[in-house]
């Protein structure tokens, strides 16, 4: 286990005694010399959105006795070593530089016992690059192109001056305000829509670097695009059913609405009858201004079959309950009620269609509309009747009879 613990310890040795801080940094990684990968620097990366941010480094030394002297040099790419001299600082604990360039920045720091020792780190002024702007439209889609490019750094080997490149990958993200849809925002650097937005919106590329740093980039996006919308109410009922459409569509211009029963309009919200019982798929197609098309079909409306139903007893004795004999009916178009007495002699007829048919009320066991009261008993009814649907009611099974109470 010793010899174990003692390589751990030598191979850290040299990040521990790097005494070089920087604390507005926004990131920090460490230098992997070709010639000496055990050797380790800092390179301290400043994220620099404006342009106009400078880099600051604080040296603190790693041994010795204060007070000390810092002698700061550079990096010269030309001459390959630290051959630039910045300015010495003498009697101090510390020492900073402010203002930095992006390059490399050594500290040679001696005491006035004997100590000596070098420190080393490296300045980045990280400024990632995004670009976003539209690549195409038409009606039925929206095209984007963005460009994100992470800045990049390259440190230097003492040893021969050999350039190493500064890993920094960057990630990306497309948003857009009002939110509309993106297809893998974070995935495709161009990405295409076919849902395009319906309003105006604002296109936005933001790119992350491997430190954090930011770029962004937007435009705005007149929305062209046209969507089929509407209400139909109600979408259910007896025939004839009259049903309201409602527009509700976004940048229609033009109309066509097919009602599902040959029957059509141009209408922006009409309103429609249907008289034959079925079910029936509506569509509707607008065109905009622009020219584009969208369409809607809308499944479904429902038009109850005809039916009818005879009542056996009513009790028109004025308390609001069973006070008229009516022929519980959907979707007929015409009925026609005779009722008479069992000695024969018709009491009550009715023949109607249309608006007089939805009117009607039923008998209200007066005599021929008179003032008279009907007895009390058994009364014979003949129904006849034809459904919007042409189904026909007649015959023995609508001919019968019920009971008057009062």
């Amino acid at each position: 286990m010793r010899p174990l613990f003692v390589f751990i310890f030598l191979l850290f040795t040299p990040v521990i005694l790097s005494q070089i801080t920087a604390p507005s940094a926004s990131g920090m990684q460490m230098t992997s010399y070709p010639s000496d990968p055990l050797l380790k620097h800092p390179v301290f990366v400043f994220c620099n959105p404006s342009g106009s941010i400078k880099g600051t480094l604080v040296a603190a030394s790693p041994g010795g006795s204060a007070p000390f002297t810092f002698s700061w040099h550079k990096w010269n790419t030309a001459t390959k070593d630290f051959s630039d001299f910045i300015r010495t600082d003498a009697g101090v604990s510390t020492s900073s530089l402010t203002g930095l360039e992006e390059g490399g920045y050594r500290a040679h720091i001696t005491d006035g016992s004997g100590y000596d020792t070098m420190l080393v780190a490296w300045v980045h002024l990280d400024r990632p690059f995004a670009e976003a702007r539209l690549q195409n439209f038409t009606c039925d889609y929206v095209a984007l192109a963005g460009k994100a490019v992470a800045d990049t750094f390259y440190y230097y080997d003492p040893s021969g001056g050999q350039a190493v490149k500064l890993g920094n990958p960057v990630t990306f993200m497309w948003s857009s305000t009002p939110s509309s849809s993106i297809p893998f925002p974070n995935i495709e650097i161009n990405p295409v829509t076919y849902n395009p937005p319906l309003e105006d919106v604002v296109y936005k590329l933001q790119v992350t670097d491997n430190f954090g740093c930011v770029s962004e980039s937007s435009f705005p996006y007149a929305s062209i695009h046209v969507k089929a919308d509407f209400k139909a109410d109600p979408v259910t009922g007896e025939a004839p059913l009259q049903v309201n459409f409602e527009d509700k569509s976004v940048r229609g211009h033009k109309y066509l609405w097919k009602f599902g029963d040959k029957d059509t309009s141009s209408a922006r919200s009409p309103e429609h009858i249907y008289y034959k019982p079925g079910e029936y798929t509506v569509t509707l197609i607008v065109e905009s201004e622009n020219l584009c098309v969208d369409s809607l079909l809308f499944e479904k409306i429902v038009v109850e079959p005809s039916s009818l139903d005879i009542p056996n007893v009513f009790t028109p004795d004025g308390d609001g309950i069973n006070d008229f004999f009516v022929v519980e009916s959907k979707s007929l178009r015409s009925i026609s009620v005779e009722i008479y007495s069992r000695s024969g002699m018709m009491v009550y007829s009715f023949y109607g269609e249309g608006e007089r048919l939805a009117g009607w009320q039923g008998w209200d066991g007066n005599v021929n509309k008179s003032s008279v009261k009907a007895a009390p008993g058994i009364y014979f009814y003949i129904i006849r009747a034809r459904g919007w649907d042409d189904k026909i009611y007649e015959g023995k099974q609508y001919r019968g009879f019920f009971y008057l109470y009062r």
